[in-house]
């Protein structure tokens, strides 16, 4: 079984058009700090962002923020975390968002959010990591985007082992007992060198 220390959450900095999206957000933090899961997050203070780093800390759970020094001065860093580390570009802080985090999970969120998780999930395509990815399914809201990716292996662009890797749900039991009953097997992307000399 795999222990889960540390859970990158990457959502929204906005709460949405729906109170469900916060009540989700403060429920997954209570759960964490219950877990006794430190949190990794972008380190702001607003939105989803906010409330699930709020959760952690009032359940009595540890929460890091890591943050670049750009939002620090716009004054939406949350001040009362476990820590916060201000790094100088976003590249550093996925980087140290992922160096610190044994899993990652997207609670809804928009474009900065997806830049995120996606990226964790290609550097799982390249093997370059093994560690369990999930989208906490809030109102339907990735629905579509689960749709979309089951579209990407039926048009051969993903390969199903890789789709298989990625948890899509609503139930928050069912997410903790599959990160902690994940098994990563690498598949090798479409590209070898065979393929590379057909289409030349």
């Amino acid at each position: 079984m795999r222990e889960i220390q540390s859970l990158c959450v990457y959502c929204g900095s906005s709460s949405g058009s729906h109170p469900a999206y916060t009540e989700a957000a403060r429920a997954f933090g209570t759960r964490m700090a219950q877990e006794g899961i430190t949190l990794v997050y972008g380190g702001g203070k607003v939105g989803l962002m906010g409330t699930v780093a709020d959760a952690v800390i009032a359940a009595g759970g540890r929460a890091i923020g890591v943050i670049p020094r750009q939002l620090v001065e716009k004054e939406v860093a949350h001040t009362g975390l476990s820590e916060l580390q201000v790094v100088e570009t976003m590249h550093q802080r996925k980087t140290r968002m992922y160096e610190l985090s044994d899993a990652f999970v997207a609670l809804p969120g928009g474009f900065g959010t997806m830049d995120e998780m996606f990226e964790m999930l290609t550097w799982a395509q390249l093997g370059l990591h093994s560690y369990p990815c999930a989208f906490l399914d809030v109102r339907g809201f990735y629905g579509h985007l689960a749709a979309s990716m089951d579209h990407m292996v039926a048009e051969g662009f993903v390969k199903p082992e890789q789709r298989e890797h990625v948890w899509v749900g609503e139930n928050v039991d069912t997410l903790f007992d599959w990160m902690r009953h994940f098994e990563s097997t690498f598949t090798p992307k479409w590209i070898t060198p065979a393929t590379v000399d057909s289409n030349g």
